[in-house]
């Protein structure tokens, strides 16, 4: 049987879920994932765990903060004068946002304090800091 090795295109279905039992992402009732193993398209811990998989083959992957989606980097974390953010934006805590760097990129944030004189963003990942289960089904090897 066939086995997946480094720069083949895979199709998995998979679920991911934090260590308290909680899915936070799910292929269930869509297409399957596509990536190139080894290509940095998807985090490390779970790209490590593909190669030597063969299609219909199940498995259950723990991946560690490091090997997902790293810690979280206090630099990320921005404070705003309230003022300075326009009336009309929901500043509920754990809001998402999109803010513009001064490079002209588009970035996620998350709302994560509010005083009356300013707001806590945060450009960390939001899963940062957790370790985390995928149970995947290698679909097929293209």
């Amino acid at each position: 049987m066939t086995q997946v090795k480094p720069g083949d295109t895979v199709r998995i279905h998979y679920t991911g879920t934090l260590s308290d039992g909680q899915t936070f992402d799910s292929s269930e009732g869509r297409d399957p994932l596509e990536f190139t193993v080894g290509s940095g398209q998807i985090i490390p811990g779970l790209d490590a765990a593909i190669p030597g998989m063969s299609v219909g083959e199940k498995k259950t992957v723990a991946v560690v903060a490091d090997d997902a989606y790293g810690q979280p980097d206090p630099a990320a974390r921005q404070t705003v004068p309230r003022v300075d953010i326009p009336a009309e934006i929901p500043l509920d805590l754990g809001t998402q946002l999109q803010v513009q760097t001064p490079q002209g990129q588009v970035m996620p944030v998350t709302v994560v304090e509010v005083t009356e004189d300013q707001v806590v963003l945060d450009a960390n990942h939001p899963l940062a800091g957790h370790d985390l289960t995928f149970a995947i089904e290698l679909v097929e090897i293209a």
